[in-house]
């Protein structure tokens, strides 16, 4: 009689799979990659098959690995949302939540509003991920995102909890007495740019204009590459280049002056921070009630960002 196999191992398996990564899998669940990976070998000896192909760059399901997820996942997955739904018969809501999110969206948004949340129901746990990359929050196990709305998947649920924002072009006084201001996106050609990289897909962030219904995408060059805004603001600070940033994280230095903005009229409004999670997933007390907490009625949104 082949041994019961235990339900742990086979969490593990799912962690492992979904994240695509010893590592990541092994953060996940909170234990050591060498104990995570004795426990996918025991597992594989115990059912006398091999789960898992192992290459040095990434982790991937056999044919009998993926038969495998496809059978127990589901059933998994409403083990553990059976589970959380408990917690909403208790008097006092509790749980913990998972949330990936940019760091400018989690200091002006969300972190305020776990900061209200967590005073009035203290069993409720939150933690906050920073990721400037497009995460997928059903295999890493978060239970909701917060990205800017037009980059979100079509088949998530995604509920607007911030204004519309616009990118701004800025630099410095010192950098325009030395360069001039571009008049069109087309001049840019012709400047010091700071470059954002994109950590979802490695590349450069195109700076993107519209006017009058014309759309383009300019290319820019410079010696100054980062992959945070904080950076780019600093560089641009010091007379370093031209800056493209949304114009909200800018606000302050284009008030004092230490910034000034150009190209203002190329810059329309586009969808503004959202959040989203999957649309087949048991929404907790604790997730709805993060939920109203974020959700903002829309005479407030142009006040968001105001003081």
């Amino acid at each position: 009689m082949m041994q019961r196999t235990n339900i742990n191992d086979l969490v593990t398996f799912l962690a492992v799979v979904r994240a695509g990564s010893f590592t990541k899998a092994a953060a996940s669940l909170g234990v050591s990659q060498p104990a995570l990976s004795r426990t996918m070998r025991l597992l594989e000896e115990q059912l006398g098959i091999r789960l898992l192909t192992r290459t040095t760059r990434s982790i991937s399901a056999t044919e009998a690995g993926q038969r495998l997820l496809e059978t127990v996942g589901p059933l998994l997955d409403q083990v553990h949302a059976g589970v959380t739904a408990l917690t909403d018969l208790r008097d006092i809501p509790a749980g913990n939540l998972r949330i990936t999110t940019t760091e400018h969206a989690a200091e002006t948004i969300l972190w305020p509003a776990v900061q209200r949340l967590t005073a009035r129901y203290p069993d409720i746990g939150v933690e906050i991920v920073i990721d400037f990359g497009l995460s997928d929050i059903v295999a890493d196990r978060f239970d909701a995102g917060i990205r800017i709305g037009e980059a979100i998947e079509k088949d998530m649920i995604a509920v607007r909890i911030g204004p519309e924002m616009q990118m701004a072009v800025v630099g410095s006084a010192d950098y325009f007495a030395r360069y001039g201001q571009p008049r069109t996106p087309h001049e840019l050609v012709d400047h010091r740019c700071i470059n954002l990289r994109l950590q979802s897909s490695g590349g450069l962030y195109s700076w993107e204009f519209e006017k009058d219904g014309r759309v383009m995408n300019v290319r820019v060059d410079g010696k100054l590459i980062f992959n945070t805004p904080r950076l780019i603001i600093q560089a641009a600070l010091s007379g370093d280049g031209l800056a493209c940033i949304p114009e909200d994280q800018l606000r302050d230095y284009i008030a004092d002056g230490r910034l000034k903005r150009v190209l203002q009229s190329w810059c329309p409004a586009f969808p503004g921070y959202h959040l989203y999670y999957p649309s087949r997933k048991h929404v907790s007390s604790a997730f709805r009630l993060l939920l109203e907490e974020l959700r903002i009625p829309e005479r407030l949104f142009r006040h968001w960002f105001s003081h």
